[in-house]
């Protein structure tokens, strides 16, 4: 497993871009925007991780502006944790085996979220290109929140 990133919304890009970055010294590394989806995502790294950062794309911080949500309450604001793992499909079974709901499985051979015991939300990306899809994930529908 592989840590990659912490995402946190916000509600004012350009204040936050001020804070991680002009006062707290982190780096942009890259930036997403998708009018479709109508968001910004912009990744920092701390300043020794930055060149690392953007080959490995991680370790990093995800900030997420939604253009049309700006007030987040009841801690919104924070996202969740994403990990690359080797086997999409035996880490879900894995978990599955000890308890744990698989909230979005990985029917796409790529994602899938979790939620810990205190509702933090944990993103689990496949390495390297999506595995193919396939049965129990492809037809296992969501669960609860992710």
């Amino acid at each position: 497993m592989e840590y990659l990133h912490t995402m946190v919304r916000v509600g004012d890009l350009d204040a936050a871009l001020d804070f991680w970055c002009n006062k707290l010294g982190l780096v942009e590394v890259r930036r997403l925007e998708n009018e479709k989806g109508r968001y910004t995502l912009v990744f920092l790294a701390a300043s020794n991780d930055a060149e690392r950062s953007k080959e490995t794309r991680s370790p990093q911080l995800e900030l997420t502006y939604n253009w049309d949500e700006h007030n987040y309450g009841g801690g919104r604001n924070f996202g969740h944790l994403a990990y690359r793992v080797d086997d999409i499909y035996a880490v879900c079974q894995r978990l599955m085996d000890k308890g744990v709901t698989i909230n979005r499985p990985p029917r796409d051979g790529n994602m899938a979220f979790i939620r810990s015991p205190d509702g933090i939300s944990v993103e689990l990306l496949q390495k390297g290109s999506p595995l193919s899809p396939k049965e129990p994930w492809l037809s296992m529908p969501n669960t609860g929140t992710w």
